[in-house]
Order: C-alpha cells, then structure tokens, then sequence
C-alpha cells in the first residue's frame, strides 16, 4: 500500500527541468548513450537546473545506425569508453578524452558488445558481447588493454552475456547471462570464469553456461556491497535477486510484481539503497536493503526505462528512458533522500546506457 501511495503521488512530480528549490548546490555530470541516434549527451546537473552541456556524434557510418550502447569512465576520470554494436559484423569499443570529449581511439571485439567495465588494478576493460546474431549460443566477454586499444583475450561465458559489474579493486568481474539464466564470477587476472551460480535451479555446474534457459532472464549484476552481497535483476520472473557472495547463493529475493520487468540496477555506496528501472511496469524503484521493503515507486514520465547511474555522494539517482516511436530520450533525476523525481532533460532516441562521470563545484 505505501508504495501504491507513493507511485501515485510522485508520478505527478516530473518537471521539465529542475525545481529551483531542490537545485543541488554542486555540479553532477552524466554520459548518456542515445542508440537510434548515434549520439552521446554530457549533462549537467547542478545549481543551474538540468540541461545537456554537449552532443557527441558518434560512429563511423553515417547513413547507418550503429548503437552506442554501453558506457563507462576510466578510474582516474581521464577517458570514457562507449560500445558500439553494429559493425561488419563485429562490434566495436571507443575511447574518448573527458577534458574535450574526443576520439582518441578504437578495437573491434565481439558480436553485439554491451556493458563496460574498467579494473583500477590493471586498466583492462572488458566488455561482455551481447551477440544478438543468428540462434542462441555461448557468447564471450572480449579484454582490452585500453591505452594501445588491443583486444588481448576473449573469455568464453554463458548465452547473451549482458550486465556486468566489479569488485572494488577489479579483480573480481560479475555479469549474467541473459538466456542461460545464470552469474559468473571472473577473475580479472586469470582471464577466466571462477564460480558459476545458476539462477534457476541453484546448480553450479559449469555446463548450464551453454544450456538455455529462460526463466529469469538475468539483465543486470551490481558491484558488490560493503556487505559483500551484489543484486541482480531477473527481468523474466520479475524479482530481484540478493547473492550471497561468501557463500555463493540465493540470500533472498525480492519480489518486484507481475508484469514490472527489472532491467537495471544501482546500489548506493553504504549498500542501503538500491534503485531499479522496472523496463516493462515503465516505473523507477528505490528499495530499502536492510529492510527488504520498496519505499517508492515512481512512474516514469516516457515508457521503457533502461539505465541508471547514483552519484559519487549517494544523493541523486539517474535514469534513461527509451521512449517509444519518434520520441526522444530522456534521463530523470530522483533525489534519494525525498524519493521524488526533480528534473528531467530530453536527449537524443532511445536513451540507454549512463554513467555517473564526476561532481564539482
């Protein structure tokens, strides 16, 4: 019932841009990918309410589109690196300055590339390849040593590999496996696929990485939490599953509703909160962790949400919307502490992935 409440009372607070009295007194920017456009759009959020600071074209053929997709920023915040997923027929990975937002680079990796993730241990990336081509079959996650831009290994995981986070250190990788409802731990120095857990019927075996099943159809991992649990989104049985790393399990399940389709998933640093994108319900979900309970539940203000990146201090949550038809994009602003909406900002079609890029004065 609070959470009925909840949804209907903050699904009417969207706004154009910010409400100048829940303006932030600091700058936070975001990188958000627009698919059908080939585009990239900086945004600011800040004192000065919510607008985009830049446009980047991307791609490297004109009269296609090419899908950016996946996105991520270099640990020292010099780089940001983007997925593309069409290519002949390979996808491909692209670096990026921050300071000017140029291209300084690219290497082709595997069929349909989608999520990014960046060891500060070792610099490596490694992008988990989605591999939408022909019948369902083990697919791989491609390593690329990013400042020569060399893809020096390719990693044989489970049917449609999709979200992927890491550990703290980089030295442990967790990412689903879409259509072999299953996680993996990799470990980001061995190139290699450490545990397997399998979401559907609590086996281990490292087999079920090539069977298919469609159950849970897993889309999202987090990064591990200071209580070392990570979250993952079962977007087929609608619930969101807490994994207990230790002891490699099913710690609990938290139930999402009929029809509401989790996608993707954040959780703030101290672990407290977790924030999902229901795709299918077109709602935005913060839950309480320690509580297992859904504090709110909010309506999007276009249909189809997708990403979702928390700031560097835990206070606002960002998330993209595809839209639908000849609808542009749009990212939402969610303060964490009010569990309301306080800004929006269009951007280029279908808006998917974001990353959180820095905050400033």
């Amino acid at each position: 019932m609070k959470s009925a409440i909840l949804a209907i009372v903050f699904g009417l607070a969207g706004a154009t841009n910010a409400r100048t009295a829940d303006r932030p007194q600091r700058n936070y920017f975001v990188y958000v990918c627009a698919e059908s456009d080939d585009t990239v759009h900086k945004l600011r959020y800040g004192p000065s309410g919510f607008a985009e600071v830049k446009s980047i074209s991307v791609g490297a053929f004109p009269a296609e589109t090419e899908g950016p997709h996946g996105i991520n920023i270099s640990p020292n915040g010099r780089y940001w690196f983007l997925s593309i997923a069409h290519g002949m027929p390979f996808g491909s990975i692209h670096k990026f300055d921050t300071a000017n937002d140029e291209w300084l680079g690219d290497v082709t990796v595997g069929l349909f590339p989608a999520t990014l993730s960046i060891s500060p241990s070792t610099g490596l990336l490694f992008a988990v390849n989605f591999d939408l081509h022909g019948d369902m079959k083990p697919s791989s996650i491609s390593v690329v040593e990013t400042s020569t831009m060399t893809e020096v290994e390719r990693i044989d995981v489970g049917i449609m590999p999709h979200g992927s986070r890491m550990n703290a250190k980089g030295t442990l990788l967790y990412s689903v496996n879409m259509m072999s409802d299953s996680l993996i731990e990799l470990d980001t120095f061995k190139f290699e696929v450490s545990r397997t857990l399998s979401l559907f019927d609590s086996a281990t075996d490292e087999d079920l990485l090539g069977r298919i099943s469609m159950k849970v159809k897993p889309t999202w991992a987090t990064a591990p939490t200071p209580e070392n649990r990570i979250y993952v989104a079962g977007n087929g049985d609608n619930v969101i599953y807490e994994i207990d790393l230790e002891a490699w399990k099913i710690a609990r399940k938290l139930d999402a509703g009929n029809g509401m389709g989790p996608y993707n998933l954040e959780v703030t640093s101290d672990g407290k909160l977790l924030i999902a994108t229901y795709k299918s319900g077109a709602y935005v979900a913060i839950w309480d962790l320690t509580l297992g309970e859904e504090l709110a539940r909010i309506k999007t203000t276009r249909r189809i949400p997708h990403g979702v990146a928390v700031s560097d201090d835990d206070k606002y949550a960002f998330v993209t919307l595809e839209g639908v038809g000849g609808e542009p994009g749009t990212v939402e602003v969610y303060d964490l502490a009010s569990k309301e909406r306080v800004a929006v900002a269009d951007v280029g079609k279908q808006a998917g992935g974001i990353i959180f890029w820095k905050g400033a004065q």
